[in-house]
């Protein structure tokens, strides 16, 4: 019986670390022009630098981050593309709940993103409250006219 009890507990244990897995990486499906969502995070102020797998179609001109719960201060961002390259963006942008920072150009137009790397920290008074970020892409498939 105890056998049982420890392999269910653990079972639920791997399905939760996957799905929180999940919420980091986000697969576009679409290669419609316009804004898509490449990922999202809860962001708990702890480690103050989150990694976003991008996967799918995953072809931008450019990025917003969008933030809800609690504001936040993002410090920089780097995004590392297909080809090898990366390019790294001071923001220093302080976003309040609910709002979205200004529009970051990628370098090149539309890249093939692999992963957006960010760093932020958290603002006076909110080291309580956990701040959710969307980081959207915009597709403008200018390459395929």
């Amino acid at each position: 019986m105890k056998k049982i009890v420890i392999v269910v507990a653990l079972a639920i244990m791997g399905c939760n670390s996957m799905m929180l897995a999940q919420k980091k990486t986000e697969v576009v499906m679409s290669d419609k022009t316009g804004w898509h969502k490449i990922g999202e995070t809860t962001v708990d102020f702890k480690k103050e630098k989150e990694e976003i797998m991008v996967m799918g179609a995953n072809r931008f001109a450019s990025i917003k981050f969008k933030v809800t719960n609690a504001p936040i201060d993002i410090i920089s961002a780097e995004m590392y593309y297909e080809s090898g390259d990366n390019q790294v963006v001071n923001l220093n942008y302080s976003i309040k709940a609910p709002g979205e920072s200004s529009i970051v150009n990628l370098n090149g137009g539309e890249r093939t993103l692999k992963k957006i790397v960010f760093v932020y920290k958290t603002p006076p008074n909110y080291k309580d409250q956990k701040s959710h970020v969307e980081i959207c892409g915009l597709k403008t498939n200018t390459d395929k006219k």
